[in-house]
């Protein structure tokens, strides 16, 4: 059996789109890490986006599922929770696509704490471009994203928050 690349598996990978945001897939999401190999022994390395993800055990099913696709059939997932996570991780490219898909992106960086001192974020609107917005409620469609309106255009649109 011949052994694939890393770039060869990182490239089938990506074609694996998050369970929750169907329009970006696990690279971009920052979640696919390494992939390694022992012999014929095929470890790939992931990071949930947090430990709670219900997500992860779809995600790691779907690797094996695209694997097996290509005759790669001993396969070991690998979880890493260090470093954690963060929506730094996500490309740019896939925030953009997060955007037209109706989804505010997470900012350019995790370091906000103003959260933590009642401070409301200053988001535009992924519809409208409009900054009149307003958070409903912390928590969106999944725990990751916060849910928000604008007050401009009226549409509901989530939040992906910034970890």
């Amino acid at each position: 059996m011949a052994l694939h690349t890393k770039d060869q598996i990182f490239n089938l990978l990506s074609e694996i789109p998050d369970p929750e945001i169907p329009v970006i897939n696990i690279i971009e999401l920052g979640i696919l890490q390494d992939v390694k190999w022992d012999g014929s022994l095929c470890t790939i390395v992931i990071t949930p986006t947090y430990s709670g993800c219900p997500a992860m055990k779809v995600i790691e099913d779907d690797i094996k599922i695209k694997l097996k696709e290509i005759g790669i059939t001993n396969v070991k997932i690998e979880l890493v929770y260090s470093p954690a996570w963060t929506t730094d991780w996500i490309s740019d490219a896939a925030k953009e696509k997060l955007r037209a898909y109706g989804i505010a992106p997470p900012d350019h960086s995790s370091i906000d704490k103003g959260v933590l001192m009642g401070k409301s974020r200053e988001l535009k609107c992924p519809q409208c471009g409009s900054k009149n917005t307003e958070m409903i409620s912390q928590f969106g469609s999944t725990a990751c994203k916060a849910l928000y309106r604008c007050l401009d255009c009226k549409e509901p649109f989530d939040y992906f928050k910034c970890i």
